[in-house]
């Protein structure tokens, strides 16, 4: 395998990554693919867990605990642009790493912190994980049917879309500012801190009932007709997204449903006998079958795919959102850019020489 050049829109961006699991990793990926020249510190004798989210590393094999691996560490932060670390806090301080001793460094460094309760709070020294963060927030309380318990969402809410994507958000932030300033500064990034951000739709509309985020009654939670899934002949299952009235008509006339339903698609207390309708009207034909009468119109229908199935749908495959490098199925690079797309680039333990190029000026 080669790697391609990076011309990503951050290239020549120097980024120290400590390794660890959660989201952190995914923030490496999100930074490398984008052109972000990632040394990623590991200890001795590891191995890649997940060559997808970790690709595109120069890895370097150090005891940050050793006199010599301290040294390397401060080193590389004294010639990198960001240092990404996912620890509890107070780790990095004890391992004589913190972000005082490394911005006295380096003043023009971004110390980005990854945790899920924060650095600071009455939990923030505990164990966690994703569905314990998101439960917290409210998030949690909102998926799943009405009567069950909740359903944990896979990782996405919290790991990746309360932490990665908002941890990537601030070391861009924070590079930015950097530019008018020359100061670095701290990234708290927060997985409770950014799942609650993303509930803010829902507390801008709190006054419209049937968005209201009581579990399994909202119209985005699956309590509408018009906003669920539904399983077809073959026990394969299609989503249904027509919310506004012209789609909802379409889809409608497009499957052929009974006049009944025309009336009245935003009274809930329609829904439930709406929903009998057209569950049993979806269970006369297969996914496909559905799929060819509906999908691409504004009927917003979509089949249920699994993962494996997903790469090979014509609009995934015509975006090109896979390649396949070394055995393994790697996601494209996003968002996409005109003049400097990003890449998928391999991994390397190279990290050391790396290191050594920052500093001589490379």
């Amino acid at each position: 395998m080669t790697n391609m050049p990076s011309n990503g829109p951050l290239t020549g961006v120097k980024v120290v990554e400590f390794a660890g699991i959660g989201p952190g990793p995914h923030v490496g990926m999100l930074l490398a693919d984008m052109g972000a020249e990632i040394v990623r510190i590991e200890r001795p004798g590891s191995q890649p867990s997940n060559p997808v989210v970790e690709r595109a590393r120069h890895r370097a094999a150090v005891d940050v605990k050793s006199e010599e691996g301290l040294a390397f560490c401060l080193d590389a932060a004294r010639h990198a642009d960001v240092v990404l670390e996912g620890f509890r806090p107070g780790v990095m301080e004890r391992l004589g790493l913190g972000p005082e001793v490394l911005l006295a460094a380096n003043r023009r460094l971004i110390f980005a912190r990854m945790t899920g309760w924060g650095q600071d709070g009455p939990l923030a020294q505990a164990a966690g994980h994703d569905l314990n963060y998101i439960a917290i927030t409210g998030a949690l309380d909102a998926v799943g049917r009405k009567g069950d318990t909740a359903v944990p969402p896979q990782n996405l809410v919290g790991d990746f879309g309360g932490g990665s994507m908002y941890c990537a958000l601030g070391i861009v932030s924070a590079l930015f500012e950097r530019e008018r300033s020359g100061k670095g500064q701290v990234v708290d990034a927060a997985i409770v801190d950014g799942v609650t951000s993303l509930m803010s739709f829902f507390f801008g509309v709190r006054q419209v009932p049937y968005l209201t985020t009581d579990r399994g009654q909202g119209m985005l939670s699956g309590a509408a007709h018009f906003y669920r899934c539904y399983e077809c002949a073959d026990g394969k299952e299609i989503s249904i997204g027509a919310i506004e009235p012209q789609f909802y008509a379409e889809l409608l006339e497009k499957a052929d449903a009974p006049e009944a339903l025309r009336e009245a698609q935003m009274n809930p207390a329609n829904w439930d006998d709406y929903t009998t309708q057209l569950a049993a009207l979806f269970k006369t034909k297969t996914q496909a079958e559905w799929t060819a009468i509906l999908e691409g119109s504004d009927a917003c229908v979509a089949p249920v795919l699994p993962l494996e199935e997903a790469r090979e749908h014509p609009h995934m495959k015509a975006r090109g959102l896979y390649e396949e490098r070394g055995g393994m199925i790697h996601t494209a690079p996003a968002p996409r850019f005109s003049r400097t797309p990003g890449t998928i680039r391999d991994s390397d333990q190279d990290g050391a020489a790396v290191v050594a190029r920052w500093a001589e000026g490379g």
